[in-house]
């Protein structure tokens, strides 16, 4: 048996979820990745991974395993490029994670601007308001937006948004203009469920307001199409809105009671942290981040201090 070969394949398995998947990205058989899988079990004297008819899992062993064999992977590979004079270009697959909009709209160019600039770099993109875990689903780096719980993962701080709260001059020229948190029991609320998951919008100094929402929606474009479209008030992240504030399309609403920053942060395991695509990564963001903050939430209020605009009649 040979033991790296072995570690490479429970590596591939445990990632893909798959013998199958596993042997096709390692150009093996199937048979020979079973084998090898068999023989590492026979040597180590434990199951690393668990079958059944629907899934491949990696077991709470297995797992411990894992953590370890996929440095040693790293450390083997970067002592190739050390050896190759390749550590100035970045080689293998970067598994990136993000929520939908933010990255699409902020993290996109600078996975872009990566594969620009490095032809042997290949990323996988995974947009999901999930988090995604960073071993099972096997994420290399995660961008997320938010307090993070408490992990041994590294947290590096990117940038900053902040919730705001919308709507359109129609509505609140039908409705009225709300000037405390208080006035929102008053109003229709569009509530996006995956901001919070309480019918409770939290303020400055700790204040807040018990909403109770007129539509539920679990997708911010959805949300911020129905406030444009005059059916209530929502609130989503400063981001994802100021466009449409700045087009006219929203107004914010309650400036002077806007709650404490959310944090962006990139996020990733103490076993990856000296690799060089997460490194890469995390110091290209950075730069991007420095360069063209997200937050959008100053923006806001400046807007806010304007008469919102008149929108051209549609014929």
């Amino acid at each position: 048996m040979d033991y790296l070969d072995s570690i490479r394949t429970f590596a591939a398995v445990a990632k893909a979820g798959s013998f199958a998947e596993a042997a096709r990205k390692l150009r093996l058989s199937p048979s020979v990745v079973t084998r090898s899988i068999a023989q590492l079990e026979a040597h180590l004297g434990i199951s690393v991974l668990s079958r059944t008819t629907r899934a491949v899992r990696v077991t709470e062993r297995g797992r411990i395993y894992l953590e370890r064999c996929e440095q040693i992977l790293e450390d083997v590979h970067g002592a190739e490029r050390l050896a190759r004079g390749e550590d100035s270009e970045l080689r293998g697959e970067l598994t990136v994670a993000a929520p939908v909009m933010f990255g699409r709209l902020h993290v996109l160019p600078i996975v872009s601007a990566l594969l620009a600039a490095h032809r042997g770099l290949a990323v996988r993109f995974v947009l999901s308001d999930r988090n995604a875990h960073l071993v099972d689903d096997g994420v290399d780096v995660a961008v997320r937006v938010g307090a993070l719980a408490d992990s041994a993962a590294i947290a590096v701080k990117l940038a900053a948004v902040r919730r705001v709260v919308v709507a359109s001059a129609a509505y609140l020229s039908a409705r009225g203009t709300p000037n405390t948190p208080a006035d929102l029991a008053t109003h229709d609320i569009i509530a996006f469920d995956s901001i919070e998951l309480t019918n409770e919008w939290r303020f400055r100094d700790d204040q807040a307001a018990r909403v109770t929402p007129r539509l539920i929606i679990n997708s911010a474009d959805a949300a911020i199409a129905a406030a444009e479209a005059g059916l209530g008030i929502t609130r989503v992240l400063s981001y994802q809105v100021q466009a449409s504030v700045h087009a006219g399309r929203l107004v914010a609403l309650l400036p002077t009671y806007a709650p404490p920053e959310l944090p962006v942060n990139a996020l990733y395991s103490a076993r990856r942290a000296t690799a060089p695509g997460v490194a890469a990564f995390v110091a290209a963001a950075k730069a991007h981040f420095d360069a063209d903050p997200p937050n959008g939430a100053h923006a806001l209020e400046r807007e806010h201090a304007k008469p919102p605009r008149r929108l051209a009649e549609r014929p």
